[in-house]
């Protein structure tokens, strides 16, 4: 069977479902400085409840306590219900679907992330775990391997300690750069599935899937 018309593809239908999709992304994240989504099916399968995916791309997300510096997201079929659909206003989704891809965070902002409120646990327990003190003072990408840093009582210095990271059943873990030391599996949330994690030129950069519950 050949291609929809490219004005199935991209007519005022679809262009109301992106705008209204868009909203919807947006509503999920505190914020986020630049978006683009690409629809792909046509409005015949649109009419019949079916849109068979969506890429994202968006830079400078701030998603749940975390800044983004890039994410690229592909989603598996979306099902949608036109009776929802209404110009400007946000598309409200009734049922939940699959996003693979790819998302970076730099240096400065998995920092930030890992010392602010919503993720100071987190940084704290690692601390703990990798180094055997806390609270966490620090975080910084050299190149291909990730320190933290921890405060010491009645030291001026915070302590360092060196670690690779690797996906790992689904998650991160962190191993140490020597061979002596602890390795810990970061907690995860058992909607998200880690597949590569790599260190470079001062970012993470993640790879993998989740699910979308709505």
């Amino acid at each position: 069977m050949s291609d929809p018309p490219q004005r199935l593809r991209s007519g005022p239908l679809m262009q109301l479902l992106s705008s209204a999709l868009s909203l919807w992304v947006r509503s999920r994240c505190d914020s986020i400085a630049e978006l683009q989504l690409q629809l792909h099916g046509s409005a015949f399968a649109v009419l019949r409840g079916r849109l068979e995916g969506a890429t994202l791309r968006a830079r400078d997300v701030h998603f749940q306590g975390l800044q983004l510096h890039h994410v690229d997201l592909q989603s598996s079929l979306i099902v949608v219900d036109l009776k929802l659909l209404r110009p400007g206003q946000i598309f409200d989704l009734q049922h939940p679907f699959q996003v693979q891809g790819e998302a970076t965070l730099n240096s400065r902002d998995l920092d930030a992330a890992l010392l602010s409120t919503t993720w100071r646990w987190l940084g704290d327990w690692l601390a703990e775990q990798l180094m055997g003190v806390a609270p966490l003072a620090g975080v910084r990408i050299d190149n291909d391997v990730i320190e933290l840093q921890a405060a010491v009582a009645a030291q001026s210095q915070p302590l360092r300690q060196r670690f690779l990271l690797e996906a790992d059943q689904g998650s991160v873990r962190f191993r140490p750069e020597s061979a002596d030391g602890p390795s810990v599996l970061l907690p995860m949330d058992p909607a998200v599935r880690i597949t590569g994690a790599l260190l470079g030129g001062g970012q993470l950069h993640l790879t993998g899937n989740a699910d979308v519950t709505v």
